[in-house]
């Protein structure tokens, strides 16, 4: 009888791994211009090559504009899936935020109204979601330009951003918004890594006119000290990172927007890099997201549900 049950076991893990029971994908969140639309996903079994799942997930429901411009998501060890987002170009003090079990039915829609206490804010952009393992919460990272706040350089006093941040364990109760990031110019885009303990990496985009590239800050606390930006890792005229763990490398990938294509480079230790733009495919028209896992079942249900349509 013991062998039986020994044979009967191993039959089902073969079955299971056949069937790719256990297997998660690559996912990317994504929206078309002009971004009133909604939600959309990209998906790939290797991290390079990406497919798109037809439709519109999430419409947007919030502030002046009601975009969705920027979608951040992350997987929570309980299988939830966290999303926030830009919900205007101007004018709103928050960012969107909806959750959901399988990527297709969400909350309600919540505005986290961060800025609210710096009422002259021109803008909240590009909100990035990180969740601490280690303290069991939320950060989100998202740059506003607030004028006369800091010294203005080269930009406009409407364009001179730096990068704040809140920490939450439910988005019902709110940290106080704190500064992040003050690298000396007008900075968004970031999006912050956790390597092992006590070493994280911050990928920002360098958003002055001669510049508008990426760079790279180290820290050894999530929120900081950071420190101060590398020299850049990119060509000009790109925004929107996103990285990724693909065996012992990790992946950057970017939106080249004038050339309206996606950009990637490869790196193990965020001082070298190699491009891969030509070894990797995005569909057209797919705009910067974040890239997160989720179960290859979950995958399949969206593409299913999406015939069904």
């Amino acid at each position: 009888m013991r062998k039986f049950r020994n044979t009967l076991a191993a039959i089902s893990i073969l079955f299971l791994a056949s069937c790719g029971g256990n297997k998660d994908y690559y996912m990317f969140t994504s929206f078309h211009e002009p971004a009133n639309e909604g939600l959309r996903y990209l998906y790939s079994e290797d991290g390079m090559h990406w497919d798109s799942i037809p439709g519109v997930w999430l419409k947007p429901a919030l502030g002046q504009q009601q975009l969705m411009r920027d979608p951040s998501m992350v997987r929570t060890p309980d299988g939830t899936y966290h999303l926030v987002w830009t919900t205007s170009w101007k004018g709103d003090l928050g960012f969107g935020y909806a959750y959901s079990k399988d990527l297709v039915h969400w909350s309600e829609q919540q505005m986290i109204p961060v800025m609210a206490d710096e009422p002259t804010t021109v803008n909240v952009w590009a909100p990035e979601i990180f969740y601490d393992d280690e303290n069991g919460q939320f950060m989100v990272v998202w740059a506003s330009c607030v004028p006369g706040r800091f010294e203005r350089g080269i930009e406009e006093e409407e364009n001179n951003h730096r990068l704040y941040y809140i920490t939450t364990k439910d988005f019902k109760t709110i940290s106080e918004t704190k500064l992040l990031y003050d690298p000396g110019f007008s900075s968004i885009d970031a999006t912050i890594l956790k390597r092992a303990k006590n070493d994280y990496v911050m990928v920002l985009k360098d958003n002055t006119r001669p510049e508008r590239n990426l760079k790279v800050a180290f820290a050894d606390s999530l929120t900081g000290p950071y420190s101060p930006a590398s020299q850049p890792f990119t060509e000009s005229f790109v925004e929107g990172p996103s990285v990724e763990k693909v065996g012992e490398d990790y992946l950057v990938y970017f939106d080249v927007y004038r050339k309206k294509i996606y950009g990637a480079v490869r790196t193990r230790d965020f001082i070298n890099f190699t491009d891969e733009t030509r070894n990797v495919s995005i569909p057209v028209g797919h705009k910067h997201g974040t890239i997160f896992k989720a179960p290859e079942s979950l995958v399949k249900a969206l593409l299913e549900g999406n015939k069904k349509k």
